[in-house]
C-alpha cells in the first residue's frame, strides 16, 4: 500500500434492510469528483462477486483489477472506505495515488484489468458491491461445505 493511503478493514457483520442494500447510489455512473476507493476480496470470493453483478438487471458494475493472484480490487465512489464494513474485505481511500482510470494497464506490475474503464460504469454501487459479497461468500461456504 502506498503512503498516504487509508484503510478500513471490516471483521464484523452488520445487517442492514435488504431494500437499502439494493438501490444503486446515484453516483454510481456520475463522474467522480474526487479519485475512487478501492474494495479488494479473496480473488474466489471477488470472481463470484463479478459474476453475480454481471448476471444482474442494471446494477452498476465499475472497473475491476485482478492483481494476477490472490486479490481481486473493485473502484467504488470516493467517500466509501468511511462506512465500509464487510467482513474479509478491505476499502482503501486511493486520492488517486496508484491509479489512472485511463492507463491501458494499471501501474502496478503484475496487476491487469479484469472489467477495464471503459467498457463498465465509472465506480461499482458499493451497496450492490455489499450484497453480492455477502451472495458469492454464501455460495462458496455451501461449495465447501459440498466436499
Amino acid at each position: 500500500m502506498e503512503a498516504g493511503m487509508q484503510t478500513r478493514q471490516s471483521t464484523e457483520f452488520r445487517e442492514q434492510s435488504s431494500a437499502a442494500r439494493s438501490v444503486p447510489t446515484p453516483e454510481c455512473g456520475a463522474p467522480p469528483h474526487r479519485a475512487p476507493d478501492l474494495v479488494t476480496v479473496p480473488a474466489r470470493q471477488g470472481l463470484e462477486a463479478v459474476d453475480i453483478l454481471r448476471r444482474g438487471a442494471g446494477d452498476c458494475v465499475g472497473p475491476v483489477l485482478h492483481d494476477g493472484g490472490d486479490t481481486l480490487g473493485f473502484l467504488v465512489p470516493p467517500g466509501t472506505a468511511d462506512g465500509w464494513d464487510v467482513p474479509g474485505s478491505t476499502c482503501t481511500q486511493t486520492d488517486g495515488k496508484g491509479l489512472s482510470l485511463f492507463a491501458e494497464q494499471p501501474q502496478t506490475e503484475g496487476t491487469g484489468w479484469l472489467l477495464p474503464p471503459g467498457d463498465v460504469e465509472l465506480a461499482t454501487d458499493p451497496a450492490v458491491l455489499r450484497e453480492a459479497l455477502g451472495e458469492a461468500a454464501r455460495l462458496i461456504e455451501a461449495a465447501d461445505n459440498c466436499r
